[in-house]
Protein backbone atom coordinates (compact mmCIF):
# COMPACT_ATOMS: atom_id res chain seq x y z
CA UNK A 1 0.00 0.00 0.00
CA UNK A 2 1.20 3.51 -0.76
CA UNK A 3 1.43 6.46 1.28
CA UNK A 4 -1.69 8.29 0.00
CA UNK A 5 -3.55 5.00 -0.01
CA UNK A 6 -2.65 4.43 3.52
CA UNK A 7 -3.33 7.42 4.49
CA UNK A 8 -6.79 7.77 2.44
CA UNK A 9 -8.12 4.43 4.54
CA UNK A 10 -7.27 6.35 7.54
CA UNK A 11 -9.58 9.24 7.17
CA UNK A 12 -6.25 11.21 6.75
CA UNK A 13 -6.58 12.82 3.66
CA UNK A 14 -9.32 15.90 2.53
CA UNK A 15 -7.55 17.97 -0.08
CA UNK A 16 -4.60 17.01 -2.30
CA UNK A 17 -3.08 18.50 -5.86
CA UNK A 18 -3.19 16.63 -9.02
CA UNK A 19 0.29 14.71 -9.21
CA UNK A 20 1.17 14.60 -5.61
CA UNK A 21 0.00 10.24 -5.10
CA UNK A 22 3.08 10.06 -8.52
CA UNK A 23 5.32 11.86 -7.06
CA UNK A 24 5.86 10.13 -3.58
CA UNK A 25 5.66 7.01 -5.57
CA UNK A 26 8.10 8.27 -7.80
CA UNK A 27 11.08 8.71 -5.74
CA UNK A 28 12.27 9.61 -2.33
CA UNK A 29 10.10 13.05 -1.80
CA UNK A 30 10.91 15.73 1.19
CA UNK A 31 8.23 16.65 2.44
CA UNK A 32 6.92 19.50 5.72
CA UNK A 33 4.72 20.47 8.28
CA UNK A 34 4.89 23.93 9.83
CA UNK A 35 3.87 24.30 14.04
CA UNK A 36 3.12 27.70 15.16
CA UNK A 37 5.08 28.55 18.77
CA UNK A 38 1.69 30.07 20.16
CA UNK A 39 2.51 27.59 23.24
CA UNK A 40 5.69 26.01 24.99
CA UNK A 41 4.16 22.68 24.21
CA UNK A 42 1.84 21.27 21.69
CA UNK A 43 -0.87 19.57 22.51
CA UNK A 44 -2.92 16.57 20.95
CA UNK A 45 -4.70 18.67 18.11
CA UNK A 46 -1.08 18.68 16.76
CA UNK A 47 -0.56 15.01 17.14
CA UNK A 48 -2.08 14.37 13.30
CA UNK A 49 0.44 16.73 11.85
CA UNK A 50 3.20 14.48 13.92
CA UNK A 51 1.71 11.28 12.47
CA UNK A 52 1.49 12.38 9.06
CA UNK A 53 5.31 13.19 9.10
CA UNK A 54 5.87 9.39 10.77
CA UNK A 55 3.76 8.05 8.35
CA UNK A 56 5.81 9.92 5.87
CA UNK A 57 9.10 9.07 6.59
CA UNK A 58 7.86 5.65 7.54
CA UNK A 59 7.04 5.10 3.85
CA UNK A 60 10.70 5.86 2.80
CA UNK A 61 10.65 10.02 2.35
CA UNK A 62 11.74 12.51 4.31
CA UNK A 63 10.35 14.58 6.89
CA UNK A 64 10.78 18.73 7.90
CA UNK A 65 9.36 19.99 11.12
CA UNK A 66 9.04 23.40 10.80
CA UNK A 67 8.87 25.95 13.90
CA UNK A 68 7.57 28.68 12.58
CA UNK A 69 9.73 31.42 14.73
CA UNK A 70 9.05 34.10 12.35
CA UNK A 71 5.21 33.34 11.33
CA UNK A 72 4.41 33.01 15.37
CA UNK A 73 5.33 36.87 14.69
CA UNK A 74 2.59 37.46 13.04
CA UNK A 75 -0.41 35.19 13.43
CA UNK A 76 -2.23 33.08 11.48
CA UNK A 77 -5.38 34.09 10.51
CA UNK A 78 -6.75 30.58 9.01
CA UNK A 79 -10.27 29.44 11.56
CA UNK A 80 -9.71 32.48 13.58
CA UNK A 81 -12.92 35.19 14.03
CA UNK A 82 -10.46 38.03 15.71
CA UNK A 83 -6.19 39.51 15.68
CA UNK A 84 -4.31 36.96 17.35
CA UNK A 85 -2.42 39.22 20.66
CA UNK A 86 1.53 39.10 19.25
CA UNK A 87 3.44 37.18 21.58
CA UNK A 88 6.88 38.70 22.53
CA UNK A 89 10.66 36.97 21.40
CA UNK A 90 11.48 35.79 24.45
CA UNK A 91 8.11 34.50 25.03
CA UNK A 92 8.48 33.44 21.35
CA UNK A 93 12.03 31.62 21.52
CA UNK A 94 11.11 29.44 24.58
CA UNK A 95 8.07 28.76 22.81
CA UNK A 96 10.31 27.46 19.60
CA UNK A 97 11.95 25.42 21.94
CA UNK A 98 10.06 23.57 24.14
CA UNK A 99 8.24 22.31 20.66
CA UNK A 100 11.66 21.37 19.33
CA UNK A 101 12.19 19.03 22.18
CA UNK A 102 8.88 17.41 22.10
CA UNK A 103 9.29 16.95 17.73
CA UNK A 104 12.28 15.41 18.24
CA UNK A 105 10.59 12.02 20.23
CA UNK A 106 8.66 11.09 17.88
CA UNK A 107 10.66 11.10 14.59
CA UNK A 108 13.93 9.32 13.95
CA UNK A 109 17.24 12.69 12.90
CA UNK A 110 19.70 9.82 12.38
CA UNK A 111 22.11 10.61 9.57
CA UNK A 112 20.57 8.77 5.97
CA UNK A 113 18.38 9.87 2.74
CA UNK A 114 15.48 10.07 4.89
CA UNK A 115 16.76 11.61 8.13
CA UNK A 116 14.18 14.31 10.02
CA UNK A 117 15.34 17.93 10.03
CA UNK A 118 14.04 20.62 12.07
CA UNK A 119 13.96 24.57 10.79
CA UNK A 120 12.64 27.34 12.08
CA UNK A 121 11.92 30.08 9.83
CA UNK A 122 12.95 33.02 11.70
CA UNK A 123 16.29 32.19 10.37
CA UNK A 124 15.90 32.76 6.92
CA UNK A 125 13.33 36.07 7.84
CA UNK A 126 15.50 37.47 10.77
CA UNK A 127 17.77 39.71 8.06
CA UNK A 128 15.23 40.21 5.06
CA UNK A 129 14.21 43.93 5.23
CA UNK A 130 10.54 44.64 4.75
CA UNK A 131 11.73 46.45 0.91
CA UNK A 132 13.03 43.00 -0.07
CA UNK A 133 10.72 40.79 0.71
CA UNK A 134 7.66 43.09 -1.08
CA UNK A 135 10.35 43.26 -4.40
CA UNK A 136 11.38 39.84 -4.34
CA UNK A 137 8.00 37.69 -2.84
CA UNK A 138 5.23 39.97 -2.95
CA UNK A 139 5.32 40.52 -6.95
CA UNK A 140 4.93 37.05 -7.63
CA UNK A 141 1.13 37.20 -5.79
CA UNK A 142 -1.95 39.57 -6.75
CA UNK A 143 -3.52 40.81 -3.98
CA UNK A 144 -6.32 39.30 -6.03
CA UNK A 145 -5.36 35.97 -5.67
CA UNK A 146 -4.36 36.25 -2.17
CA UNK A 147 -8.36 37.66 -1.17
CA UNK A 148 -9.91 35.07 -2.98
CA UNK A 149 -8.76 32.75 0.10
CA UNK A 150 -11.57 31.67 2.39
CA UNK A 151 -9.61 32.44 5.45
CA UNK A 152 -9.05 36.01 4.17
CA UNK A 153 -12.33 36.45 2.85
CA UNK A 154 -14.23 35.61 6.19
CA UNK A 155 -12.19 37.71 8.18
CA UNK A 156 -12.93 40.54 5.64
CA UNK A 157 -16.24 39.98 5.61
CA UNK A 158 -16.41 40.10 9.34
CA UNK A 159 -16.86 42.81 12.29
CA UNK A 160 -13.11 42.79 13.22
CA UNK A 161 -11.68 42.63 9.87
CA UNK A 162 -8.02 41.67 9.14
CA UNK A 163 -5.05 44.06 9.75
CA UNK A 164 -2.20 43.92 7.22
CA UNK A 165 0.04 41.82 9.23
CA UNK A 166 -2.64 38.65 9.28
CA UNK A 167 -3.43 39.59 5.44
CA UNK A 168 0.82 39.06 4.42
CA UNK A 169 0.46 35.45 6.59
CA UNK A 170 -0.02 33.31 3.53
CA UNK A 171 2.64 35.28 1.63
CA UNK A 172 5.45 34.58 4.40
CA UNK A 173 4.29 31.01 4.83
CA UNK A 174 4.29 30.74 1.17
CA UNK A 175 7.81 31.73 1.03
CA UNK A 176 8.98 28.73 3.98
CA UNK A 177 7.63 26.78 1.23
CA UNK A 178 9.71 28.61 -1.77
CA UNK A 179 12.51 28.72 0.46
CA UNK A 180 12.57 24.90 1.58
CA UNK A 181 12.07 23.69 -2.53
CA UNK A 182 15.16 26.34 -2.89
CA UNK A 183 17.40 25.34 -0.05
CA UNK A 184 16.36 21.88 0.99
CA UNK A 185 14.85 19.89 -2.40
CA UNK A 186 11.50 20.31 -0.49
CA UNK A 187 8.75 19.44 -2.72
CA UNK A 188 5.62 18.74 -0.51
CA UNK A 189 3.77 20.38 2.16
CA UNK A 190 1.07 18.91 4.05
CA UNK A 191 -1.25 20.26 6.96
CA UNK A 192 -4.56 20.59 8.42
CA UNK A 193 -7.50 21.55 5.57
CA UNK A 194 -7.58 24.83 7.07
CA UNK A 195 -4.60 25.64 5.62
CA UNK A 196 -5.17 24.87 2.17
CA UNK A 197 -4.94 28.90 1.21
CA UNK A 198 -2.01 29.15 3.37
CA UNK A 199 -0.05 25.78 1.06
CA UNK A 200 -1.36 26.82 -2.34
CA UNK A 201 0.11 29.87 -2.25
CA UNK A 202 3.41 27.99 -1.36
CA UNK A 203 2.77 26.14 -4.53
CA UNK A 204 2.09 29.08 -6.54
CA UNK A 205 5.25 31.02 -5.51
CA UNK A 206 7.45 27.63 -6.06
CA UNK A 207 5.65 27.43 -10.11
CA UNK A 208 6.04 31.68 -10.27
CA UNK A 209 9.31 32.53 -8.92
CA UNK A 210 11.59 29.20 -9.12
CA UNK A 211 10.02 27.82 -12.31
CA UNK A 212 9.08 24.35 -10.56
CA UNK A 213 6.94 21.86 -9.52
CA UNK A 214 4.95 21.75 -5.46
CA UNK A 215 2.93 19.41 -4.46
CA UNK A 216 0.43 19.63 -1.59
CA UNK A 217 -2.24 17.46 0.35
CA UNK A 218 -4.47 18.11 3.67
CA UNK A 219 -5.99 16.17 6.15
CA UNK A 220 -9.21 16.86 7.93
CA UNK A 221 -9.86 19.31 11.28
CA UNK A 222 -10.93 16.68 13.74
CA UNK A 223 -14.29 17.25 15.40
CA UNK A 224 -16.24 14.98 18.51
CA UNK A 225 -19.19 12.72 17.31
CA UNK A 226 -21.09 15.45 20.33
CA UNK A 227 -20.20 18.24 18.04
CA UNK A 228 -17.77 19.25 21.38
CA UNK A 229 -14.08 20.51 19.98
CA UNK A 230 -11.86 17.90 19.45
CA UNK A 231 -8.24 18.31 22.04
CA UNK A 232 -10.51 19.40 24.80
CA UNK A 233 -11.41 17.79 28.50
CA UNK A 234 -12.65 19.48 31.24
CA UNK A 235 -9.55 20.72 32.41
CA UNK A 236 -8.91 22.38 29.19
CA UNK A 237 -6.31 21.86 26.45
CA UNK A 238 -4.90 17.65 26.26
CA UNK A 239 -1.28 19.04 26.47
CA UNK A 240 1.31 16.44 25.19
CA UNK A 241 3.82 17.83 27.62
CA UNK A 242 3.33 15.65 30.74
CA UNK A 243 3.84 18.97 33.36
CA UNK A 244 0.76 20.25 31.45
CA UNK A 245 -1.38 16.94 31.38
CA UNK A 246 -0.35 14.59 33.07
CA UNK A 247 -0.01 10.46 31.52
CA UNK A 248 -2.76 9.91 33.39
CA UNK A 249 -5.22 12.62 32.50
CA UNK A 250 -3.66 12.14 28.89
CA UNK A 251 -4.60 7.93 29.06
CA UNK A 252 -8.04 8.81 30.75
CA UNK A 253 -9.29 11.04 27.60
CA UNK A 254 -8.66 8.26 24.98
CA UNK A 255 -10.23 6.09 27.29
CA UNK A 256 -13.23 7.99 28.17
CA UNK A 257 -13.90 8.55 23.72
CA UNK A 258 -17.42 8.22 22.51
CA UNK A 259 -17.99 4.29 20.74
CA UNK A 260 -18.00 6.40 17.24
CA UNK A 261 -14.72 8.65 18.34
CA UNK A 262 -13.04 5.74 19.43
CA UNK A 263 -13.48 4.16 15.74
CA UNK A 264 -12.50 6.99 14.04
CA UNK A 265 -9.49 8.02 16.26
CA UNK A 266 -8.10 3.99 16.24
CA UNK A 267 -7.40 4.51 12.77
CA UNK A 268 -6.15 7.84 12.94
CA UNK A 269 -4.31 8.14 16.03
CA UNK A 270 -2.06 4.72 15.39
CA UNK A 271 -0.21 2.86 13.76
CA UNK A 272 -2.27 -0.79 13.85
CA UNK A 273 -2.96 -2.52 10.20
CA UNK A 274 -6.21 -2.45 8.74
CA UNK A 275 -7.14 -5.79 9.02
CA UNK A 276 -6.26 -5.77 12.64
CA UNK A 277 -8.63 -2.79 13.30
CA UNK A 278 -11.46 -3.97 11.47
CA UNK A 279 -10.93 -7.57 13.86
CA UNK A 280 -11.20 -4.76 17.02
CA UNK A 281 -14.43 -3.22 15.98
CA UNK A 282 -15.85 -6.17 15.28
CA UNK A 283 -14.90 -7.72 18.70
CA UNK A 284 -15.96 -4.14 19.67
CA UNK A 285 -19.43 -4.37 18.41
CA UNK A 286 -19.92 -7.62 20.11
CA UNK A 287 -20.26 -6.06 23.24
CA UNK A 288 -19.14 -2.48 23.42
CA UNK A 289 -19.17 -2.55 27.30
CA UNK A 290 -15.82 -4.15 27.01
CA UNK A 291 -14.54 -1.20 25.79
CA UNK A 292 -12.19 -2.77 23.69
CA UNK A 293 -11.27 0.21 21.41
CA UNK A 294 -11.12 2.89 23.66
CA UNK A 295 -8.79 0.90 26.04
CA UNK A 296 -6.53 -0.35 22.65
CA UNK A 297 -6.37 3.19 21.16
CA UNK A 298 -5.93 4.76 24.90
CA UNK A 299 -2.76 2.13 25.06
CA UNK A 300 -0.83 2.81 21.66
CA UNK A 301 -1.37 6.58 22.03
CA UNK A 302 -0.42 6.60 25.31
CA UNK A 303 2.51 4.72 24.73
CA UNK A 304 3.26 6.82 21.36
CA UNK A 305 3.71 10.05 23.41
CA UNK A 306 4.71 8.92 26.85
CA UNK A 307 6.36 5.86 26.92
CA UNK A 308 5.23 2.61 27.90
CA UNK A 309 6.36 3.22 31.54
CA UNK A 310 3.82 5.77 32.05
CA UNK A 311 1.50 3.96 30.27
CA UNK A 312 1.70 1.21 32.52
CA UNK A 313 1.57 3.69 35.81
CA UNK A 314 -1.69 5.56 33.91
CA UNK A 315 -3.58 2.26 34.15
CA UNK A 316 -1.97 1.06 37.70
CA UNK A 317 -3.86 4.57 38.40
CA UNK A 318 -6.77 4.12 36.60
CA UNK A 319 -7.69 0.48 38.19
CA UNK A 320 -6.87 1.99 41.86
CA UNK A 321 -9.23 4.32 41.22
CA UNK A 322 -11.96 3.20 39.24
CA UNK A 323 -12.01 -0.51 39.74
CA UNK A 324 -13.18 -0.64 43.28
CA UNK A 325 -15.28 2.17 43.71
CA UNK A 326 -17.56 0.83 46.17
CA UNK A 327 -14.96 0.25 48.34
CA UNK A 328 -14.11 2.94 51.25
CA UNK A 329 -11.23 5.34 50.32
CA UNK A 330 -10.22 4.15 53.81
CA UNK A 331 -9.32 0.82 52.41
CA UNK A 332 -6.58 2.73 50.15
CA UNK A 333 -3.50 2.18 51.48
CA UNK A 334 -0.45 4.91 51.84
CA UNK A 335 1.55 3.12 49.12
CA UNK A 336 -2.05 2.91 46.75
CA UNK A 337 -2.48 6.90 47.18
CA UNK A 338 1.45 7.89 46.43
CA UNK A 339 1.49 5.46 43.92
CA UNK A 340 -1.33 7.13 42.17
CA UNK A 341 0.91 8.22 39.17
CA UNK A 342 -0.49 11.20 37.22
CA UNK A 343 -3.13 12.19 39.61
CA UNK A 344 -3.03 15.85 40.50
CA UNK A 345 -1.35 16.42 43.62
CA UNK A 346 -2.44 19.70 45.70
CA UNK A 347 -0.80 20.87 49.20
CA UNK A 348 -3.00 22.56 51.74
CA UNK A 349 -1.71 23.79 55.07
CA UNK A 350 -2.93 20.89 57.96
CA UNK A 351 -3.28 24.64 60.08
CA UNK A 352 -6.54 24.68 57.95
CA UNK A 353 -7.99 21.37 58.55
CA UNK A 354 -7.11 21.37 62.34
CA UNK A 355 -9.28 24.28 62.50
CA UNK A 356 -11.70 23.14 60.09
CA UNK A 357 -12.44 24.90 56.44
CA UNK A 358 -15.45 25.52 54.29
CA UNK A 359 -15.79 22.63 51.70
CA UNK A 360 -16.15 25.47 48.74
CA UNK A 361 -12.97 27.44 50.36
CA UNK A 362 -10.98 24.45 50.25
CA UNK A 363 -11.86 24.18 46.74
CA UNK A 364 -11.04 27.55 45.45
CA UNK A 365 -7.76 27.45 47.60
CA UNK A 366 -6.29 24.90 45.67
CA UNK A 367 -7.30 25.98 42.32
CA UNK A 368 -9.54 22.72 41.78
CA UNK A 369 -12.51 25.13 40.96
CA UNK A 370 -11.20 29.03 39.27
CA UNK A 371 -14.31 30.38 41.38
CA UNK A 372 -16.72 29.64 44.62
CA UNK A 373 -19.21 30.23 42.45
CA UNK A 374 -18.56 27.25 39.88
CA UNK A 375 -17.62 25.20 43.15
CA UNK A 376 -20.80 25.72 44.67
CA UNK A 377 -22.66 24.69 41.29
CA UNK A 378 -20.58 21.65 40.90
CA UNK A 379 -21.61 20.72 44.88
CA UNK A 380 -25.28 21.44 43.94
CA UNK A 381 -25.03 19.20 41.42
CA UNK A 382 -23.68 16.21 42.85
CA UNK A 383 -20.19 16.48 41.11
CA UNK A 384 -17.95 16.49 43.78
CA UNK A 385 -16.79 13.51 46.42
CA UNK A 386 -14.21 13.02 49.44
CA UNK A 387 -12.78 10.19 49.89
CA UNK A 388 -15.38 8.63 47.62
CA UNK A 389 -18.57 10.38 49.63
CA UNK A 390 -20.84 12.77 47.64
CA UNK A 391 -20.63 16.17 49.37
CA UNK A 392 -23.99 17.95 48.58
CA UNK A 393 -23.85 20.86 51.13
CA UNK A 394 -22.02 23.87 50.24
CA UNK A 395 -21.78 24.66 53.71
CA UNK A 396 -20.00 21.15 54.74
CA UNK A 397 -16.64 22.01 56.94
CA UNK A 398 -13.85 19.66 56.06
CA UNK A 399 -11.34 18.93 59.29
CA UNK A 400 -8.60 16.96 59.74
CA UNK A 401 -11.22 13.89 60.63
CA UNK A 402 -11.20 13.71 56.88
CA UNK A 403 -7.53 12.99 56.10
CA UNK A 404 -6.64 9.30 55.03
CA UNK A 405 -3.85 8.01 56.95
CA UNK A 406 -3.37 11.31 58.83
CA UNK A 407 -2.38 13.00 55.69
CA UNK A 408 -4.57 12.85 52.80
CA UNK A 409 -7.97 13.52 50.90
CA UNK A 410 -8.99 12.08 48.02
CA UNK A 411 -11.15 14.58 46.32
CA UNK A 412 -13.25 14.18 42.89
CA UNK A 413 -14.42 16.16 40.50
CA UNK A 414 -16.50 14.87 38.21
CA UNK A 415 -16.99 11.84 37.20
CA UNK A 416 -13.09 11.42 35.67
CA UNK A 417 -11.28 14.20 37.38
CA UNK A 418 -8.75 13.30 40.80
CA UNK A 419 -7.13 15.34 43.16
CA UNK A 420 -5.24 13.99 46.18
CA UNK A 421 -5.09 16.67 48.72
CA UNK A 422 -1.51 16.31 51.13
CA UNK A 423 -2.11 17.73 53.88
CA UNK A 424 1.06 19.80 55.24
Amino acid sequence: MNLIEELRWRGLIQDIMPGTEEQLNKEITSGYIGFDPTADSLHIGSLVPILLLVHLQRAGHKPFALVGGATGMVGDPSGKTAERNLLSEDVLQKNVEGIKNQLMKFLDFTPGPTAAEMVNNYDWFRDMSFLHFIRDVGKHITVNYMMSKESVRKRIDSETGISFTEFTYQLIQGYDFYWLYQNKGCKLQMGGSDQWGNITTGTELVRRKAGGEAFAFTCPLLTKSDGGKFGKSEGGNVWLDAEKTTPYQFYQFWLNAADADAEKWIRIFTFIPKQEIEDLVHEHNQDASKRILQKRLAQEITVFVHGEEEYSKAVETTQKLFSQQNAPAESLSVDDLEGMEGVVKVHYSMGNLQGGVNVVDMLTQTAIFPSKGEARKMIQNGGVSINRKKISDVQFHVDSSNLLHGKYILLQKGKKNYYLLVAQ
